[in-house]
């Protein structure tokens, strides 16, 4: 026990220090932080400049709490809870592992590091992506977890913010079944992950925003703002009940296994989800929607 504690310590201690650079050391490429506000003003002033629904306001409604949600999400919850609860997972897990005689290293397929830079970093986000839109579709699907993803899908009017409004529960889902992929590959350097972590959160914004593209012939391969909007749609095919374009960065996955779902243009459905007008509008009222709920 006294091993996790110290694990906790260090992980608190390790993220506000990296927390620290981050917000001091503007000269590096792959500072999160700076990169996150860089791509969220270059997708606003593409909503601004090229709306797709010209009737919304620059500032749509919950553009504020959305901001919030970005920063908090992105940032704060890590120093809160993210990098303590992962980095002792993965300790746990090392030492389940350890039990049986094995070691995390053993899971290794291959090593990256042995491939060309390109062909690494292609397989290290399709493997991601893939089980980031497998756990989407949990989300979905149970009960339980969509009661956490309502928080996502609250949205009344899309933006570019609206991409990082999620429950803190989110994030330990997707991450924990993450986890095993990840180290069944193994070899990343902090700087590819960032590239890797920058496309996509360009590709989320931009699938959130009042833009209306959906990419031509590359739409059947990336997400898109077009076929994004249909996700939030609050009413829901018949055929599809639990949801559909789960795609988060790609869209490919939802055409493989039939998933998709665009019938026509949907720059002006409804969005939501039934009884959408009883749940909580601010951040802290969402955070504890269900422990209300389940009372």
């Amino acid at each position: 026990m006294e091993k996790y504690l110290d694990i906790i310590v260090k992980s608190y201690t390790g993220y506000w220090n990296y927390l620290k650079y981050e917000l001091i050391d503007i000269y590096h490429w792959d500072n999160y932080f700076y990169g996150l506000i860089i791509i969220s003003l270059v997708v606003w002033g593409l909503e601004i400049a090229f709306p797709w629904r010209k009737n919304q306001s620059i500032f749509r409604k919950d553009f504020w709490l959305d901001t919030f949600y970005m920063f908090f999400n992105f940032f704060l919850l890590n120093l809160i809870v993210l990098i303590a609860l992962s980095n002792t997972t993965a300790e746990f897990f090392n030492d389940i592992l350890g039990f049986f005689g094995w070691h995390v290293d053993s899971l290794q397929v291959f090593d990256v590091d042995e491939l060309p830079r390109w062909l690494g970093l292609l397989i290290f986000f399709l493997i991601t992506d893939f089980v980031q839109w497998n756990t989407h579709r949990l989300l979905h699907r149970v009960p339980f977890l969509w009661n956490f993803h309502k928080v996502h899908h609250s949205i009344k009017e899309m933006g570019f913010a609206g991409h990082l409004r999620y429950h803190w529960m989110e994030p330990i889902l997707y991450k924990s079944l993450q986890y095993i992929p990840i180290a069944i590959i193994g070899g990343f350097d902090a700087q590819d992950v960032a590239i890797v972590y920058f496309f996509a959160i360009t590709i989320g914004h931009l699938n959130h925003a009042n833009v209306g593209w959906n990419y031509g012939p590359l739409k059947f391969i990336l997400n898109n703002p077009k076929m994004h909007i249909w996700h939030h749609a609050k009413e829901l095919p018949t055929h599809l009940k639990y949801g559909m374009n789960y795609g988060l960065t790609l869209s490919i996955w939802d055409y493989i296994f039939k998933t998709d779902y665009i019938p026509h243009d949907g720059r002006d459905i409804e969005l939501g989800f039934e009884d959408d007008h009883k749940f909580p509008k601010t951040f802290i009222k969402q955070t504890i929607y269900l422990i209300k709920t389940d009372k």
